[in-house]
């Protein structure tokens, strides 16, 4: 997906793109937010994938929602802003990078299968949840796992 040069150079010279590239303690600190982000977001999100999978089955699956679903939205408060700051610093690279772009794409494939969730969302905590939940959870895990490799392909 090609992004006109000019803007990928405008947001690299942004100031705060070059305050992060200079800083000797920046970089590594939006990293470190960046991940824990992850952890946020993504722990939680697999903790209630393996539930509608069938592990620990004494669990409700309306009230895990609840919990570990709120934890992988507050776990968004840190990735976005920290991935856009870590983005600004290197977008001509980035931006030009497939691995890039396939990050991002999956990352919106995520973001629909989360939206997939609350549309087959199961109304109770039946001991059999529906083929479709569990296509969510399988869907969710690969996707998250393809997510994070691509970041980490993007490191080196």
């Amino acid at each position: 997906m090609p992004v006109p040069a000019e803007w990928l150079q405008f947001l690299e010279h942004l100031p705060a793109a070059a305050s992060i590239r200079q800083s000797a303690w920046l970089y590594p600190f939006l990293e470190i937010v960046h991940i824990a982000g992850i952890v946020v977001l993504v722990g939680p999100a697999v903790m209630f994938d393996l539930r509608l999978l069938g592990a620990s089955k004494h669990l409700p699956v309306n009230g895990l929602s609840q919990h570990l679903l709120t934890w992988s939205m507050r776990g968004l408060w840190l990735v976005i802003p920290s991935g856009i700051l870590l983005f600004i610093t290197n977008a001509v690279a980035l931006g030009n990078d497939p691995v890039f772009w396939t990050k991002l794409c999956l990352l919106a494939l995520a973001a629909g299968n989360a939206f997939l969730f609350r549309v087959f969302r199961p109304s109770d905590d039946r001991e059999r949840l529906p083929v479709k939940v569990k296509a969510v959870a399988i869907a969710s895990l690969v996707l998250w796992t393809a997510i994070i490799a691509c970041g980490r392909m993007l490191a080196y």
